[in-house]
């Protein structure tokens, strides 16, 4: 959470969550949850994602606490079949993560996946530095995904790694609902 002021007022740092291993998108998740219980409000865009996770369906029942909203097609993005119509979801979501960053009404915004819709090329790294440029100082800005650009992890305050030493899908695991989605 964010650190107070001598004023009370809230500073909000920039965080990033990347690494190959799993958890990014559940480490922000969490941390929008336990905002919710110190009544703070967090709104989380899903870039490249646009098919049913579980947290669609548990995080209305932290409303209006948490907000989430997807931006991306039910389909995957391929690295060198980037489709307009991706590109169109992600150009989309960023002017909506904007959006909230900039309303007053969150404590935390969370740009899910956004390192990755930069690896993809949806979105370009001078897009989401002038977001993280443009963060007001009271806000709180998680940046989530695999293969963090250099030039975000510099601007970030805090940088966390995960990283897979062992995962069930090498063992033939498929991803199970509940637990990876």
């Amino acid at each position: 959470m964010s650190e107070e002021t001598k004023a009370g007022e809230r500073i909000g740092l920039v965080q990033v969550y990347t690494g190959d291993g799993k958890g990014k998108t559940t480490a922000a998740l969490g941390l929008a949850l336990r905002a919710a219980g110190s009544g703070m409000r967090s709104y989380i865009g899903q870039f490249l994602k646009g098919r049913r996770y579980g947290e669609l369906e548990s995080v209305q029942q932290l409303a209006p606490y948490v907000t989430l909203e997807q931006y991306g097609l039910d389909a995957w993005v391929h690295m060198d079949k980037v489709t307009p119509e991706q590109r169109a979801a992600a150009q989309e979501g960023l002017a909506k993560v904007r959006q909230a960053l900039l309303s007053g009404e969150y404590d935390i915004v969370v740009a899910d996946e956004i390192n990755v819709a930069l690896y993809f090329g949806v979105l370009t790294e001078e897009e989401v530095i002038d977001l993280i440029e443009d963060k007001p100082p009271q806000v709180e800005l998680v940046l989530t995904g695999r293969r963090a650009p250099q030039a975000i992890i510099e601007r970030a305050d805090l940088v966390t790694e995960m990283k897979e030493v062992r995962h069930p899908y090498h063992r033939g695991v498929p991803a199970r609902k509940g637990i990876e989605f």
